[in-house]
């Protein structure tokens, strides 16, 4: 950041950060380095935070302040992950799949927790990895769920890399698909054969506040099973939207879905008994499988909907 764009909290943040990274104590003259501020500038600036309690001078060394630690203890009670982990431990129980939880960046999506049953031990975790947009469910849901003028940076990462953004399989057309439906589906994009199915946490329109996703082996995600998954999907996402809404807030506003509300969902056991038919209404494109409630039930497949899964994810 430019020196003269960088505000008194950002230089008082900066030197919290610095000192809460450092692999050892570090000194004045190391956190002023760090962080590209005058020595008399950090000087200043630490005396505030140490009166404080965000540093903790100890001779010439500064560490992490007891605010900090409280703060730590209270974010791990009350941060997202804390709060979002029963409902990501019962959807993989009862889907018997690894599930993500990933936060939107600048211009791709985080992953900040991750539940993976041993069966699926030899998928990657992802944990603390930042995801891009043209390569994964969850990221591909936020940027569907995000006003359109707040897309671009997204769309320009995945340019970057050569993924189309164009045509039918470009990937304007999978956002398109996906903000219509609610739901993104990926193929071996980033592992074969590994896919994901993903839906976006909406608590304000336009603002998505994170993403859950369902990760297993391409066969799983097939559409004999995708209604249910959807549908499993939808239930702990709107959960994780009322609990971050919290008691007495307006219902949070859910992203387009393309399974019917159910009184009761379907066990995991039901969708293998399930109807060996591929679902009306859905198809491929893009590398994106979406189940397009526009589509009428007798509808003729086209070409692309009978291939079967390709290296995406």
């Amino acid at each position: 950041m430019p020196a003269e764009t960088r505000t008194a909290v950002d230089k008082a943040l900066d030197l919290v950060e610095a000192v809460a990274r450092a692999d050892r104590p570090p000194r004045l003259t190391d956190l002023a380095e760090e962080v590209g501020l005058h020595r008399a500038t950090a000087y200043r600036v630490l005396v505030d935070l140490v009166r404080r309690g965000w540093v903790l001078r100890a001779g010439d060394r500064y560490l992490p302040g007891t605010a900090v630690l409280r703060l730590s203890s209270s974010a791990a009670r009350n941060s997202l992950g804390a709060l979002a982990r029963p409902v990501l431990d019962r959807l993989s129980e009862r889907t018997g799949m690894m599930v993500n939880l990933q936060v939107p960046e600048a211009d791709r999506s985080r992953v900040i927790d991750v539940v993976r049953p041993d069966r699926l031990a030899m998928i990657s975790r992802l944990m603390g990895e930042a995801l891009p947009v043209h390569r994964f469910a969850g990221p591909l849901a936020l940027v569907a769920a995000l006003d359109p003028a707040d897309r671009a940076p997204y769309l320009r990462t995945a340019e970057a890399d050569g993924h189309p953004l164009d045509g039918p399989d470009g990937l304007l057309a999978d956002v398109e698909r996906t903000a219509r439906t609610g739901f993104a589906v990926e193929y071996g994009r980033n592992e074969q054969p590994v896919a994901s199915l993903g839906r976006a946490v909406v608590t304000r329109p336009g603002a998505p506040v994170c993403a859950v996703t369902l990760v297993g082996l391409g066969a799983e995600i097939d559409e004999n099973r995708l209604g249910l998954l959807q549908e499993l999907l939808r239930e702990a996402t709107d959960e994780l939207g009322r609990i971050l809404s919290g008691p007495g807030s307006p219902a949070p506003s859910s992203p387009s879905a393309a399974v019917p509300t159910a009184s009761a969902p379907p066990s995991i056991d039901a969708a293998r008994a399930a109807s060996e038919s591929p679902t009306a209404g859905e198809h491929r494109a893009g590398g994106l499988h979406v189940t397009d409630p526009t589509e009428s039930a007798t509808a003729t497949p086209s070409p692309a909907s009978s291939l079967s899964p390709e290296g995406q994810s």
